[in-house]
C-alpha cells in the first residue's frame, strides 16, 4: 500500500511538472471575436492603450516608428524565434531535400507538426509546419540537418542577428522555449521580420492560410496559428508566439495601399490581449499616419532657396561667389516618410549656412545642415554640400580681372568732380 501511495505521489509531482513547462504556442480553447475586435478599433479615435508588455509599429518603407512601448527591453520571444530559423534555413538548403527526423526532433514537446522518429519529410514541408503550425519538432528537425546540432544551429542564428545589426537579440534554440539567454527587443524582431520578408519564399509560407504536407508519403493537413491572416483587412504573415515566461506574442504584418507596417506585441496576458492589441495598433497606425515625400519637398525648397538668394555666398579670394549646394545621398535612400495625417500641411524646413567663405571649395565640401520640422517636432536633417568647385584666385585671375575692370574704373575717375 505504502509503494502504490509513493508511485501515485512521484505520478503526481510528474504531471505537475509536465504541466507547468515553457511549451511554444500550445493550442488552447481560447475563442477570439476578431470581427468585434476590428470593429471596436475602427470607431476609436484615441492613442491606444494595450495590454502587451512591448509593443512596436514599424513602418517598413521608411523605417519610422509608428507607436512604441518599452520596444528596446530585452524580453522573451517565445516562437517568433521561428521567423530566425526559416530565414537561415532558406538561406543556407535545398528546400527540396528530404531529411529523416531524429529521436531528438520527434521527442520535442509543446506544438508540434507531430514527426514520429524515422519520418521522412522535406525540407520545404518542415518550413510549411514551421511557421503554420509552429513545430518545434520541426524547428529541431531542421536544426540538426543544417546546423548539425540545436548548438551549431544557434550559432548560425547569432552570425545572422550579428550581420543585421541586431545587438540586443540572442538565440539558444530554433524553436523559442525558454531559456535565460535567449531573448529580444520589440523593436529589433520587427527588423528581423522586416528583413525575412524581403524572401518571396518566406513571404509566401507566412502568408498561408491552409497547407499539406506530406509525411512518409501520406498528406497531413496544416492550419496558419495567425488568428489576424484571411480575417484583418491587408494582414499577409507572419508569427505567433507563446511560453509561459514569454506570454501571448504575435508579429503582424498589414499592408492597405501604399503603406505597408509590422506590428509586435510580446507579452501579452492571453492570446484575447494580443489579438486585441494587434488591431488596435493596425487600425491607429492606418488611420493616423499616411506617407509624405520628403524628397520633393526637401528638393524643391533647395531649388527654390538658391532662386531667392542668389548672392547669399561671398567667397574670400574664390574665382567666383556663385557656389551651387546639394543635399546628402541620404535623401535619396529615404525618398519617403511616413507622418501624422494633421502634421503635413505644418511641415517646414531650415537652412543653416555660412555666408562667407574661403577659397578653395571642393565639389563635396560639407557647407550646412537643413533641418525638416512639424510644430517644433523634429522630422529630418540632411547634411548640405558643395556641388561646385571653386578655385582660388591666382595672380593670372587678378591680372585679368585688373585689365577687365580698368577701362571702367579709369571712366570714373574722369568724371569725378
Amino acid at each position: 500500500m505504502k509503494k502504490y501511495l509513493y508511485k501515485t505521489f512521484i505520478l503526481f509531482i510528474f504531471l505537475i511538472q509536465i504541466s507547468t513547462l515553457s511549451f511554444a504556442d500550445d493550442f488552447d480553447e481560447e475563442t477570439i471575436d476578431v470581427n468585434a475586435e476590428i470593429e471596436s478599433s475602427i470607431n476609436s479615435k484615441e492613442v491606444p492603450e494595450v495590454n502587451s508588455r512591448s509593443c512596436v509599429v514599424l513602418d517598413r518603407l521608411s523605417k519610422n516608428v509608428l507607436y512604441r512601448k518599452n520596444e528596446k527591453n530585452k524580453v522573451k520571444m517565445a516562437s517568433t524565434t521561428k521567423i530566425m530559423t526559416a530565414i537561415i534555413v532558406l538561406e543556407n538548403s535545398s528546400l527540396d531535400a528530404t531529411v529523416e527526423a531524429s529521436k531528438k526532433a520527434a521527442g520535442t514537446g509543446g506544438s508540434r507538426l507531430g514527426l514520429k522518429t524515422g519520418d521522412k519529410i522535406t525540407i520545404r514541408d518542415l518550413m510549411y509546419g514551421l511557421m503554420l503550425c509552429s513545430g518545434n519538432d520541426a524547428a529541431v528537425c531542421l536544426a540538426e540537418n543544417i546546423g548539425g546540432s540545436i548548438e551549431g544551429f544557434a550559432e548560425l542564428m547569432n552570425s545572422k542577428a550579428q550581420e543585421l545589426g541586431l545587438s540586443n537579440t540572442h538565440f539558444e534554440s530554433p524553436h523559442g522555449l525558454d531559456s535565460d539567454g535567449h531573448y529580444t527587443t520589440a523593436y529589433e524582431l520587427a527588423l528581423l521580420s522586416d528583413y525575412a520578408l524581403k524572401n518571396p519564399t518566406f513571404l509566401n509560407i507566412v502568408g498561408t492560410k491552409n497547407y499539406t504536407v506530406t509525411i512518409n508519403g501520406f498528406p497531413k493537413n496544416l492550419s496558419n496559428t495567425n488568428e489576424l491572416l484571411g480575417n484583418l483587412n491587408g494582414v499577409y504573415g507572419i508569427k505567433t508566439g507563446f511560453t509561459n515566461g514569454a506570454n501571448r506574442c504575435l508579429v503582424t504584418a498589414c499592408k492597405r495601399g501604399e503603406m505597408d507596417i509590422i506590428c509586435v506585441v510580446l507579452g501579452a496576458d492571453t492570446k484575447n490581449f494580443r489579438t486585441r492589441d494587434s488591431i488596435k495598433l493596425i487600425e491607429y497606425s492606418f488611420k493616423t499616419f499616411e506617407y509624405f515625400n520628403i524628397k520633393d519637398f526637401v528638393n524643391q525648397y533647395i531649388s527654390d532657396w538658391q532662386k531667392n538668394n542668389p548672392n547669399f555666398f561671398l567667397i574670400e579670394k574664390g574665382y567666383t561667389n556663385q557656389l551651387e549646394i546639394r543635399v546628402d545621398s541620404a535623401l535619396e535612400n529615404t525618398p519617403i516618410i511616413s507622418i501624422k495625417k494633421n502634421l503635413v500641411s505644418t511641415i517646414e524646413a531650415n537652412i543653416s549656412l555660412q555666408s562667407y567663405l574661403q577659397a578653395p571649395i571642393n565639389q563635396n565640401d560639407l557647407l550646412g545642415q537643413l533641418q525638416v520640422s512639424s510644430q517644433g517636432t523634429h522630422i529630418a536633417d540632411f547634411d548640405l554640400f558643395s556641388n561646385t568647385t571653386i578655385r582660388k584666385n591666382t595672380i593670372t585671375d587678378y591680372m585679368f580681372n585688373f585689365f577687365k575692370f580698368y577701362p571702367n574704373q579709369l571712366e570714373s575717375l574722369r568724371n569725378f568732380p
